[in-house]
Order: structure tokens, then C-alpha cells, then sequence
């Protein structure tokens, strides 16, 4: 159906266009390596009349995807398209539905896709190809947007909204990478969602903080809050060979993302100390279920005071975001080990924990609420807060002895066998 609206000159446009480009569609579809790595690339030509959709193109990508099924292949989407042909009508933008469908098949079947978002990258082919991969990549300098340049409002023709930027900053791009850089780049994340798995539970951490216990409850969170204790960073930078972030929305004090430790790439969602936003519970849940979807073992660092309770997060989902999480531990095959590192602050950082594999560093404590928040509903003057610390038992000890948590980690990393 290369011309279904019988559109004047339209067949004279193709022409031109296949001369032009060399190409006989808007996307070119082929097996390719890189680094090391086999792949199927699926190519959008912006010379060939602006990369838009016809019904041509959507042929061309589903059997681009029914192929990355058959050979078991990653998919990579390098985009560069203005939309649907709107020479071929509704045809060609149902051409959006069969992409959506053949990239869903690609999920089930647990096979990774990379998008790189280039210059432009909007309308239909960005919602239905690019902004649902699992890794999203973006040139700097890209306009990249569901509206593209003519179809949106003149004043909002220079917007910053519509820029690889913008999208990033917001949390819908997991990493900005030049086009000399690309290929490096792609290479890394291929590495990680194709590296060997192993569907065991990922090995804990050594503990790096203090070892000694201590002396009581109200000792342990002072010590927790201390600015000197080791964060996130340095567990992720002392347990993996390499590691690389994902984003699922927008908090600095969460790092998602996947990593290789000794050849075995292991997905991780890590706390840094700070209060969780909707953002950050968003980004933990869309690593752990792409996580799930690539047989990857999960391993989470827990370290913060609880769920951000101001009126910006609840405007922005906070238990929604906090459900979700929940919903993503509880439906996963894959195992998730967690090691709280810091504060265990009530149900924010319980949203991160495993079911069945919760440890505590010697340094660490969990408690069901802050002593002064727990203070301030019971009523208690400020001098009998570190009383109240204690009868809360947030100690790794005294957890261990509640039989709420599984052990307290050590000097070195402990392996689990499933």
C-alpha cells in the first residue's frame, strides 16, 4: 500500500527521495556488531522525506523486530524522524500501534533495546519507538519531543521544553551522549544488558563503615547521620568492575542503574541518605522491572530518613510512586538482596527492601519511625528522645533478634545460594 490516499505527486516525492538518500524507505533495517556485540539496528534516514512513518516503514520495523526474536538479538533504534507520513494517512499512523505491538513482543521475549534520540526526534516515533526502550539515549543539542517544530504553537517554537535537555533534566533520558561518544557508549550498555546473569541472588557487600555495635539506640542514629559515613557511591564504586545509571524520573539521591561485577551484570537501586521522592521511587521501579524482564538479580542499598514529606511530593504521586514500588518488589522472579547501609527510615526505605534477603551493615539501623517524629505523636518532651530511640530497638542487633531482618554484614562479601 505505497500510496493508499492516491496523493498527488506523492509517487514523484518517493522517487526523489530513494535517489536522494540511497535508501528505499525512511528506516533501514540490519544485523550489525558492536564492539563485540551482535545486534539488530534500526536506522531512521531523516533525508528521506523527514524519516517519517508510511506503511513501508512499519513493515520494514516489525519484521526488523520479528527478527531480533527469531535470532534472540538486542535491538538498537537509532531515531531521527519528524512523525507519521501524513501522504498516507491513518494507515501510516496506525503503523504506530504495529511498532508498539512488535516492541512488546521484543520485552516478553526478555531482549534489550537502546534508543538514541538524534536530531529531531518527535511525534508518533518517539512515543511508540524511542521513549519506551529500555535504555534512552539522546545527542546533546537534539530537539526531541512528542510535538515536533511546525505542528506545535508558534510561541512555543524555541521552547527549551522540546530539547534532549530538557528531557533529561526531567528525568525521560537516562544519559546525553555526543555522537563521537555513541558508539562507546553503546557498546557499555549492551555489555551490561546482555552480560552473563546467573539467576542467583546478588552476592552482599562487605560492610565499609564502623564494625564495632553500637552502645544503644539513640548511639546508632546519631552515628547513622554522621556526614562521615560512607554513602551509596562508595558501595557501588567497591562492589562492581563498572556500572552505569538509569532514570525513571527525577531524584539525585537515588542512583539506579546496572552494573558488572566480575563478568555478571547485576541490576541495583541505591539511596543516598537523602528524604525519597515520587521521582526516585519511579526510577527504583522501572530498574526493577527491567530488571525482572532481563532475568537480572536486583541488589538495593537502603539509606534514608523515609519518603520526602512535603507538599511538592504529594502533589507529585508520593504514595502512588511508593505502591508502585511496592507492587514491583512483590511481582518479581528475580531475586533482590538489600543491604541497609545508613538510616532505614519507616516505609520510604522499606519500598526498597527484598522480601527475603534483608541485611544490615554494623552501622546501619532500621526503625518503623524517626525518634522525634515517634516524640512528637506520643507527646514526650525533647530530653526523652534518646529513650525513645532505644525502645524503637532500630539496631542491627536488635532487629536481628526481632527476627526482622536476616544478618548483619561483615568485612567481607557474603555469596547466597537459591
Amino acid at each position: 500500500m505505497a500510496d493508499p490516499l492516491g496523493w498527488d505527486g506523492y509517487a514523484a516525492s518517493l522517487a526523489r527521495a530513494r535517489e536522494r538518500t540511497g535508501t528505499d524507505e525512511a528506516v533501514v533495517c540490519e544485523r550489525a556488531k558492536i564492539g563485540g556485540h551482535k545486534v539488530v539496528v534500526i536506522r531512521f534516514e531523516f533525508g528521506f522525506l523527514g524519516g517519517s512513518v508510511g506503511t513501508g516503514t512499519g513493515a520494514l520495523i516489525e519484521e526488523a523486530l520479528v527478527e531480533t526474536r527469531a535470532l534472540r538479538l538486542p535491538v538498537v533504534s537509532l531515531l531521527s524522524t519528524g512523525g507519521t507520513r501524513m501522504q498516507e494517512g491513518v494507515p501510516a499512523l496506525r503503523q504506530l500501534q504495529r511498532i508498539a505491538r512488535g516492541l512488546v513482543l521484543v520485552r516478553e521475549a526478555g531482549l534489550p533495546h537502546i534508543t538514541v534520540a538524534r536530531h529531531p526526534t518527535t511525534g508518533g516515533v518517539w512515543a511508540s519507538l524511542g521513549a519506551a526502550a529500555d535504555v534512552v539515549l539522546a545527542v546533546p543539542g537534539a530537539q526531541v519531543g512528542f510535538a515536533g517544530r511546525r505542528v506545535r504553537p508558534e510561541s512555543y517554537g524555541d521552547d527549551p521544553a522540546y530539547t534532549a535537555e530538557n528531557q533529561y533534566a526531567a528525568g525521560y533520558l537516562d544519559e546525553l551522549v555526543t555522537e563521537d561518544r555513541l558508539t562507546d557508549r553503546l557498546e557499555v550498555w549492551l555489555g551490561l544488558l546482555a552480560g552473563e546473569s546467573r539467576n542467583r541472588p546478588a552476592e552482599l557487600p562487605r560492610a565499609l563503615g564502623a564494625l564495632e555495635p553500637a552502645s544503644d539506640g539513640w548511639a546508632a542514629i546519631q552515628r547513622v547521620r554522621s556526614a562521615e559515613r560512607p554513602r551509596a557511591g562508595a558501595y557501588l564504586d567497591d562492589y562492581f568492575d563498572t556500572y552505569a545509571t538509569l532514570r525513571g524520573g527525577v531524584d539525585d539521591g537515588v542512583l539506579c542503574g546496572i552494573g558488572s561485577r566480575g563478568g555478571r551484570s547485576i541490576a541495583f537501586a541505591a539511596q543516598t541518605g537523602t528524604a525519597t521522592t515520587p521521582g526516585g521511587f519511579r526510577s527504583a521501579t522501572r530498574l526493577i522491572r527491567l530488571a525482572d524482564r532481563l532475568r537480572l538479580p536486583v541488589l538495593t542499598l537502603v539509606d534514608t530518613p523515609g519518603a520526602a514529606a512535603d507538599p511538592a511530593a504529594e502533589r507529585a504521586g508520593i504514595g502512588h510512586s511508593i505502591a508502585e514500588l511496592f507492587g514491583a518488589v512483590a511481582a518479581a522472579d528475580v531475586p533482590i538482596t538489600t543491604l541497609v547501609i545508613g538510616e532505614g527510615g519507616s516505609g520510604g526505605a522499606l519500598a526498597f527492601c527484598s522480601a527475603d534477603r534483608i541485611w544490615l551493615t554494623p552501622d546501619a539501623c532500621f526503625s518503623v519511625i524517626a525518634p522525634e517524629l515517634a516524640a512528637g505523636i506520643l507527646k514526650r518532651p525533647p530530653d526523652g528522645i534518646p529513650a525513645l530511640a532505644g525502645e524503637l530497638k532500630p539496631r542491627p542487633e536488635d532487629l536481628l533478634a526481632l527476627g526482622a531482618i536476616d544478618g548483619i554484614a561483615g568485612p567481607e562479601p557474603v555469596s547466597f545460594v537459591r
